[in-house]
């Protein structure tokens, strides 16, 4: 019997060992803390005492009862330390004697590498299972110690504090405050656009008297512009430099790699990308077989196997040619990371020769992309440089210089199959240029810039600063992102993290009471120890002990010191006019309330930034159910009238009309209405009746080539009518209506 933690990939083992084999999965963990106490003895070396968990009774009762049938078993969990633990688990509650029982590990689903596997079998790996059990006590106690101070000083009982998630909330919560705290500053950029001949090209202003140049504001702006335009003043090529480079490819991916470019090249969040990751790992159904398209997706490794290195090297020759393959292979290892637990290789295709468009019609969209992005990441690594001719110009104008310059990409080498910077804008054209050629100019062109501030992160950038920082694992990444959502401490706003008021509030008393539990080197240390002791160059009783003693007498000075925490809003009450206060609903959701609560019971919903959302607003309209006044309430998917009456509270939407006649019924009246997904599009108001529907606005005109009816198309650069004739082009300007009644 082989024991693995998911049932995905039980059928793509089965498959490679045949039927003489069972199977089974013991579904993730099976074993636990028990619920609500600390689970482990301090006094006696930190023992740990675990339980079932209940739901997976079942599941262990069915392992025994075929452990016991079996001749042998193999554990065949995870190749980390989480996984070791697991297989350690599910030892300690199997019936059977030692001497059937051995652990296997794999990196990839192949047939090579499940039957190397079983034929060199080992022991549980302690050390690792040791480390495990420390990260697990250690979170058990800053989890269990800290979230009951919290509870009480901010009456909150959804709070919680976490060793690695804290951390995370900090960076966020820091780069907020940057922000806030930004000044822009003004800045100019001055360009010139030239002409060598009839070819026009730009050049940037750089430097003046050798100095480099820097324009605070548009008196200096225009200074420059009157001497840079005066009469008679010769733009001339004062230097040309040629330089080839190269670009060398990017090692294959790595967990947190591979979680920013899916996020940069996809718009993937990290814990989508581990779904798809894992279901690629585990097996996917081609022609009726399912088979393990990559290797194992949690690692920090870039180490590659020789058979993995040969495979691509053949691949490369025979598809695009000798001079491809650098002539020695790439190495990306640089002696062991700190961080690295090295048996593990980095995430790469576990066949080369299956190119993702030979098996796209196997793969969903999303599963075909992520592939495709491991495949040619990886071949790419092990491809040669790609050649570069780098041309840069000096231009001088009297005392003033300016640049440009090309590259052109004279060999694509790993080019041909991947560009991590493809997004990039194409390097800009110029002509031949000379020292010593005459240049026209046609025209400068001062700009204004601002300064920007820093960018909130997004999920593939806090992995990016976590993994700097020397902060979580492979495994951590994508969960400590999802918790500090889920606990409305962190919310995304248009892809990027930023911290609710919840949060910030609870970040400012965490690193004022918890001071080594917030500081990323603190935690970053923790991480390395972790790690030592797995690689047994610590002890793991000696590793808790240090952290204790401590950690108890400031979660004891803090019971004591820190005051009840109210997360104040600028908005006051409407009833009483205290100050209203952000609470916490058993839901999770966060909404102001009245400080006078209980004699003021006054709530508001708040909106994503922490302000107040809109109140309640009078209406015009009467309940058509009973007769009462209506109200204009605010919801989810936007405003809505509700009738004021408790005994009724009949609710209907609120109707945008266009008051333009239907132009398939000439009845009905063209409203606006919203799908499933909160997209806009426009429809008559007699459905069911008629079932017209556009998604661009129409309007009461008629083309004048065709005679079908116009829609209004508006987009960043323009705003014009067109014809809703897909084989017609007619189309004018559309007409504000201040021009039209002008008109």
């Amino acid at each position: 019997m082989v024991i693995v933690e998911s049932p995905a990939k039980s059928k793509t083992i089965k498959k490679i060992l045949g039927d003489s084999y069972q199977i089974e999965a013991s579904y993730g963990h099976i074993r636990d803390f028990p619920p609500k106490v600390l689970g482990f003895d301090v006094a006696n070396d930190f023992e740990p005492s675990f339980i079932v968990i209940p739901e997976k009774k079942v599941v262990v009762k069915k392992l025994n009862d075929l452990a016991k049938k079996s001749d042998k078993i193999y554990l065949a969990s995870d190749p980390d330390r989480e996984g070791e633990a697991i297989a350690w688990h599910v030892r300690q509650v199997l019936e059977v004697p030692d001497e059937k029982i051995n652990r296997i590990e794999f990196n990839e689903i192949t047939p090579k590498a499940i039957k190397s596997a079983v034929e060199h079998p080992r022991q549980i790996d302690m050390e690792r299972v040791k480390a495990q059990q420390t990260r697990q006590i250690l979170d058990r106690l800053v989890g269990y110690k800290i979230s009951p101070v919290l509870w009480e000083k901010m009456r909150n009982y959804r709070l919680s504090a976490g060793r690695v998630q804290s951390v995370a909330l900090r960076m966020i919560c820091e780069r907020e405050d940057e922000i806030d705290a930004f000044v822009p500053v003004e800045y100019w950029s001055i360009t010139a656009d030239l002409l060598k001949g009839k070819l026009p090209f730009s050049a940037e202003l750089t430097k003046y008297k050798d100095k480099k140049i820097e324009i605070k504001n548009k008196e200096e702006a225009d200074k420059i512009v009157a001497d840079l335009t005066k009469k008679g003043l010769k733009y001339e090529v004062s230097k040309v430099t040629y330089r080839d480079t190269q670009r060398k490819p990017s090692a294959p991916f790595i967990t947190s790699t591979l979680q920013r470019e899916a996020s940069s090249k996809l718009g993937y969040g990290v814990s989508k990308t581990m779904q798809i990751a894992q279901k690629l790992y585990e097996g996917i159904e081609i022609g009726g077989e399912p088979v393990g398209l990559i290797t194992y997706m949690r690692t920090d490794s870039v180490r590659i196997s020789d058979d993995a290195q040969a495979a691509a090297k053949d691949f490369i020759t025979d598809s695009y040619g000798e001079n491809y393959y650098p002539k020695t292979p790439n190495n990306y290892v640089k002696g062991k990371g700190k961080n690295v637990q090295d048996a593990h290789e980095a995430i790469r295709p576990s066949y080369i020769d299956k190119t993702p468009d030979s098996i796209k019609q196997y793969l969903t969209s999303e599963q075909y992309r992520l592939y495709k992005l491991i495949w040619s990441r990886f071949i790419a690594s092990q491809m040669e440089n790609a050649k570069v001719k780098n041309t840069s110009v000096d231009i001088t104008a009297d005392d003033y210089l300016f640049k440009t310059g090309t590259s052109k990409v004279i060999f694509d080498g790993f080019l041909k199959v991947y560009n991590e910077n493809d997004d990039e804008p194409d390097s800009a054209k110029i002509p031949d240029l000379e020292q010593g050629d005459e240049l026209k100019l046609q025209k400068i062109e001062p700009k204004q810039h601002f300064t920007q501030p820093p960018p909130r992160f997004t999920e593939a950038s806090l992995v990016k600063a976590l993994e700097e920082h020397g902060i979580g694992r492979p495994s951590t990444y994508a969960p400590i992102i999802s918790k500090i959502q889920q606990k409305g401490y962190v919310e995304k706003l248009e892809k990027a993290l930023a911290p609710t008021i919840l949060g910030r509030t609870l970040c400012r008393e965490l690193i004022k009471y918890f001071t080594d539990i917030m500081n990323y080197k603190f935690t970053a240390q923790m991480e390395t120890k972790l790690d030592d002791i797995a690689e047994e160059k610590a002890v793991w009783t000696d590793v808790l002990k240090d952290f204790y003693t401590p950690f108890t007498e400031t979660v004891d000075s803090a019971k004591k010191n820190t005051p009840k925490v109210l997360i104040e809003s600028d908005v006051v009450c409407p009833k009483c006019g205290k100050k209203m206060i952000v609470r916490t609903s058993r839901f999770g959701t966060q909404f102001l309330g009245c400080s006078g609560y209980p004699e003021c019971k006054t709530m508001m919903p708040l909106n994503k930034d922490g302000s107040a959302a809109p109140v309640d607003e009078k209406s015009d309209e009467k309940c058509e159910k009973c007769g009462s006044e209506m109200i204009v309430k605010v919801g989810p998917y936007g405003k809505y009238l509700q009738c004021t009456n408790d005994e009724c509270k009949h609710r209907k939407r609120i109707v945008i009309t266009t008051g333009v006649k239907c132009p398939k019924c000439a009845e009905g009246e063209i409203i606006q209405r919203k799908s499933k997904y909160g997209k806009i599009f426009y429809g008559c108001n007699k459905y069911p009746d008629c079932d017209f529907v556009s998604w661009n606005e129409p309007v009461q005109e008629n083309c004048p080539e065709c005679g079908a009816y116009l829609v209004k198309k508006i987009t960043k650069k323009e705003s014009k009518l067109v014809c809703s004739n897909n084989t017609c082009s007619f189309s004018k300007p559309l007409e504000s209506e201040e021009e039209s009644q002008n008109g």
